[in-house]
């Protein structure tokens, strides 16, 4: 009974005012993060490259959203677990505030008087002024504790408000950069292509892995001198923003192991080219979804599965951090980035998955040592 109560104790009072400050502390960043991206939506309009401003802006949403998110939820947690220890301790919480409500009600001649006369009487004070200063700190602990709730709870009504809004705002921006790719000019080809020879290769092709295989071992005269991707190693930029979920080799659910990383996203995320590369293939592929496969040197090929909508084409070039396409999602439902309970995790919205494979020389090899850690992995 005694290892409860301090358990429970230990739940309740521990470093109450710093887990309210992370959560806090995280919103407050968050803020600043959307009301910058705010600005930089308002500057795209006006930029000379509004591609490049919009896909700037919509990582930026993204990662603002990401980090309100995790406010949400650190304050969700916090009050969780006060919520959940004062349902254990209801009735002793409750016999303390009948103490507290009697001491303050009794007129305080009263408090001195004992039945038993002068001795009961001292004896009585000596009792009370020992338990007094525990009973006044526990209750000292539980208004904090309350007020702690309260502003838990002010500071979740105030994120889900302004997570509404910047949603909305992403949705413009991300609108907005399909618009931008439509309209723009499109950059040289990097290769003449033959598009029923590829319609062709694709009808020919059983797997992800064959298409790769052969596009490889038939790379096109490339016009255009791209940087030395060997020596990019460790500095790659994950493609997309969100959680590793496999990693090259490892089995999923049904046991089955793939060359690559799972990248597990939210509906509608941003994928963004790694390395300045040349577009060997972008489009469907069996039950992969989109596929684009970048050629950022000659021996080596970047594999990207899952994607929804594609930006880029077949022969193009692409610089580094230039937008590739959006995971799947449908634009118009407010499903696609959920305003989830306060009950769940962080991850409980990262409904799409992203496949990212790397080949040299035809053969994959793991992607582990190439990408640096800008992902939540």
């Amino acid at each position: 009974m005694i290892r409860r109560a301090l358990l429970v104790a230990a739940l309740v009072f521990a470093s109450p005012a710093r887990a309210e400050f992370d959560a806090a502390q995280t919103a407050e960043r968050a803020a600043e993060m959307l009301e910058q991206a705010g600005f930089a939506l308002l500057e795209a309009e006006g930029a000379r490259d509004r591609v490049e401003a919009l896909t700037q802006t919509v990582r930026a949403y993204e990662e603002g959203l990401l980090a309100l998110r995790e406010g949400i939820r650190q304050a969700a947690l916090r009050e969780q677990t006060i919520v959940m220890v004062f349902e254990a301790e209801r009735d002793r919480l409750s016999r303390l505030l009948g103490v507290l409500q009697s001491i303050e009600a009794a007129p305080a001649p009263l408090l001195l008087m004992h039945p038993e006369g002068a001795l009961g009487t001292a004896r009585s004070g000596m009792i009370l002024s020992e338990v007094t200063p525990a009973v006044a700190e526990e209750a000292r602990a539980l208004r904090a504790q309350l007020e702690e709730l309260a502003t838990l709870r002010a500071l979740q009504d105030g994120a889900l408000a302004q997570l509404s809004d910047a949603l909305q705002r992403a949705q413009d921006a991300r609108s907005a950069l399909s618009q931008a790719i439509a309209d723009r000019r499109m950059l040289p080809e990097n290769f003449t292509r033959d598009d029923t020879a590829m319609d062709e290769l694709i009808d020919s092709v059983d797997s992800l892995d064959s298409l790769a295989a052969l596009l490889a071992a038939d790379p096109p005269a490339a016009a255009t001198d791209l940087p030395d991707f060997a020596r990019a190693r460790g500095t790659l930029a994950v493609p997309v923003l969100g959680t590793r979920l496999r990693d090259y080799g490892e089995a999923d659910a049904a046991g089955v192991t793939r060359p690559g990383l799972v990248y597990a996203t939210r509906p509608r995320a941003l994928v963004t080219a790694p390395w300045p590369s040349t577009v060997r293939y972008a489009g469907p592929l069996l039950d992969y979804g989109n596929v684009i496969i970048l050629e950022p040197e000659g021996d080596y090929l970047l594999v990207l599965a899952g994607l929804g909508t594609l930006y880029v084409t077949a022969g193009g070039l692409v610089t580094s951090g230039a937008p590739l396409g959006l995971m799947p999602g449908d634009p118009g439902a407010a499903s696609d980035e959920l305003i989830l309970p306060a009950s769940q995790t962080g991850g409980a919205g990262l409904t799409e998955t992203l496949y990212i494979e790397l080949r040299e020389t035809g053969a994959p090899v793991d992607p582990e040592g190439w990408f640096t850690q800008t992902a939540r992995d």
